[in-house]
């Protein structure tokens, strides 16, 4: 008896460590709202966030910064994940996608995106509206949001399959259909011509993922002994 107690309270601890760098790192991935407190010239209706640390941008590395932080508190809290907590299907695919997120988004901060000129060729050449799409940064903030989308997916389909988690099978998946309709708006307006306000569909796809993360936070701390048992 008292050795399940003695297990019990570690776990417990572990949760709240787990749940404390799960927050930590949402609030940070949210960083880009200081795009409306520094004096930072940005149009937030057409610029991508990833233009916030580009390369001679002036708070680089405040905004580079924060996403290495976002990553060195998420791969260790989804490996404390997959160490502490039950193993079942769908959380071991959720935990294992939230640590590429946080891997990608490390790479995100060390793979800035720099302005591209006409006729660079490290910029993939000419490709309209937005040319940096082109650049290696794209692929490390593709990998980032795929990877984010499917731990939030396996861990709503957990939350539902196994009966448990209520913040993720309500507000986490209510976060989650307005983060899909963003990028759903984003997939179909990048192949269009013209502007449809790309930065804003991106601010909302990005917010929604710094609320999932603090729902999944909180559904750790608060709802600790459904993840053991």
């Amino acid at each position: 008896m008292v050795g399940v107690t003695e297990s019990a309270r570690h776990t417990r601890g572990y949760s709240l460590l787990i749940a404390l760098a799960i927050a930590v790192a949402g609030l940070c991935y949210s960083s880009w709202l200081l795009e409306f407190v520094l004096p930072i010239d940005t149009d937030p209706v057409n610029n991508f966030l990833s233009e916030l640390d580009a390369e001679g941008k002036p708070y680089r590395e405040v905004f580079g910064t924060a996403d290495k932080v976002v990553g060195l508190l998420l791969i260790p809290a989804a490996l404390g994940g997959l160490l502490v907590f039950r193993r079942r299907r769908l959380t071991t695919i959720g935990w294992t996608a939230l640590l590429c997120f946080g891997a990608s988004t490390i790479a995100d901060a060390l793979l800035p995106l720099h302005d591209c000129d006409p006729g660079d060729s490290t910029c993939g050449g000419d490709s309209g509206l937005f040319p940096q799409l082109h650049q290696p940064h794209a692929l490390t903030s593709t990998l980032a949001v795929t990877s984010i989308a499917v731990a939030a997916f396996a861990f709503s389909a957990a939350a539902y399959r196994y009966h448990r988690w209520r913040i993720l099978r309500e507000f986490g998946l209510a976060v989650l259909i307005l983060g899909s309709a963003a990028t759903i708006w984003m997939m179909v307006a990048d192949n269009l011509s013209g502007s449809y306000a790309l930065g804003i569909a991106q601010r909302i796809q990005v917010g929604t993922m710094s609320l999932w993360l603090l729902a999944l936070a909180t559904a750790v701390l608060i709802e600790a002994r459904e993840w053991t048992t």
